[in-house]
């Protein structure tokens, strides 16, 4: 999966758990101050991302995940390893 592909799919479960406009989800766009994300969002948010990109996110990585970005960075790490 090309990491334009894991980008796409990323943004769409963003849109979809956090309710907002895609034009929002920007890769720069900090999950809790841009979208809005609280704490339990986050949670629910790794949950599905372990789900959909079949891997596992530690409680230590999920605290370093901040932005879009930092999301398809990370998913893109873990599927190449």
């Amino acid at each position: 999966m090309t990491k334009e592909e894991v980008e796409v799919q990323v943004r769409e479960i963003i849109v979809d758990k956090f309710q907002v406009a895609a034009e929002k989800v920007k890769a720069d766009a900090k999950l809790d101050a841009d979208l809005g994300a609280d704490s339990l969002d986050l949670v629910d948010l790794m949950m599905l991302l372990e789900d959909k990109f079949n891997l596992t996110i530690s409680d230590e990585d999920a605290e370093k995940i901040k932005t879009v970005s930092d999301v398809v960075d990370y998913i893109v790490e873990k599927n190449a390893a």
